[in-house]
């Protein structure tokens, strides 16, 4: 992880992987600037599944330096509650329930933790979403990855659908039983409508046959990291997204070949086609206002979302 030393003035956080390749890297000082914050931000890369000594030391850098405000975490997430929970003053109830850290702030004296993805996703899933789509399409999602994206969305889904309609199902699909036994764990948990399943799989040929056995109208999701972190989509090009579906591919940059099989196809299957950029928009604007304690008005938000050049 990059060095973490004393700062001189405001500063947020970013922990990740390759946090110099983000357009928040550019985004933010213009954001700074808007908000009157007069903060900077420092990105912290460290490896995939660093050790906890890693954690560690940016969260104890974070509780001492008077200047160091919080942080937004994205792949680092669970790693780092589970090895610095017990740092923390307080978690929220997402960050218990979902069992990750992807803000951190603090309040006085105190240190503490969210999990903001359920909020973030839920603001994302209402952007593209048509209101009534539920109710026109007995639909489902189908998730190719369970990490924390998918914990994220399906605990928003499964708290919404408590209220209003919902796909009928959420089926979360991964290379990893660990992190379907993780989600799987997260759900029972919750009291909703909403029915799950889980699917272990190996290989895109396999991930296709599900593809095709969902309904009309249903939400396909990669939210595996191919596409940006990995070379690669989770299906095919021999496979067809459901006939008006919605396709959710998360991320914003990267070759994506995700996202161009599902536009490829979008005319012959009326499909919404939605990539990661209000994904990556909500995320951090959640953060921001919990980090230096903002209320951000609709009127904010919109012209932050402007000043934000899409795909920066």
């Amino acid at each position: 992880m990059d060095a973490i030393t004393t700062q001189e003035k405001p500063t947020i956080y970013f922990i990740g992987v390759s946090t110099r390749q983000s357009a928040i890297m550019t985004v933010f000082p213009q954001w700074s600037d808007i908000l009157g914050l007069g903060a900077q931000i420092v990105g912290c890369d460290a490896p995939i599944h660093a050790p906890d000594e890693t954690y560690q030391r940016i969260v104890q850098h974070i509780r001492t330096d008077p200047q160091s405000m919080g942080a937004l975490i994205t792949t680092h997430k669970i790693d780092l509650y589970q090895s610095t929970r017990h740092l923390f003053d307080r978690l929220d109830p997402y960050a218990r329930l979902c069992g990750e850290v992807s803000c951190i702030s603090k309040r006085g004296k105190e240190l503490w933790g969210h999990a903001k993805d359920p909020i973030s996703s839920g603001l994302s899933w209402d952007h593209f979403v048509p209101i009534n789509h539920w109710q026109q399409h007995d639909g489902e999602v189908l998730c190719f990855g369970a990490g924390g994206a998918a914990i994220a969305i399906s605990v928003h889904l499964a708290e919404q659908a408590k209220s209003t309609s919902h796909p009928r199902k959420f089926t979360a699909v991964d290379i990893s039983q660990a992190r379907l036994d993780q989600l799987r764990r997260i759900h029972k948990q919750i009291d909703t409508p909403l029915l799950f399943d889980y699917f272990l799989t190996n290989s895109a040929a396999e991930n296709d046959q599900l593809l095709v056995s969902i309904p009309r109208g249903s939400m396909v999701i990669n939210a595996t990291g191919l596409g940006k972190d990995r070379p690669g989509s989770p299906i095919s090009d021999s496979t067809l997204f459901p006939e008006y579906g919605l396709v959710w591919e998360l991320n914003y940059r990267g070759d994506l070949p995700f996202l161009h099989q599902a536009k490829q196809q979008a005319g012959k299957q009326h499909l919404i086609v939605e990539d990661g950029w209000m994904y990556f928009i909500h995320g951090w604007t959640q953060v921001i206002a919990e980090v230096f304690h903002l209320n951000l008005t609709r009127e904010v938000l919109q012209r932050l979302v402007e000043t934000a050049s899409y795909g920066n």
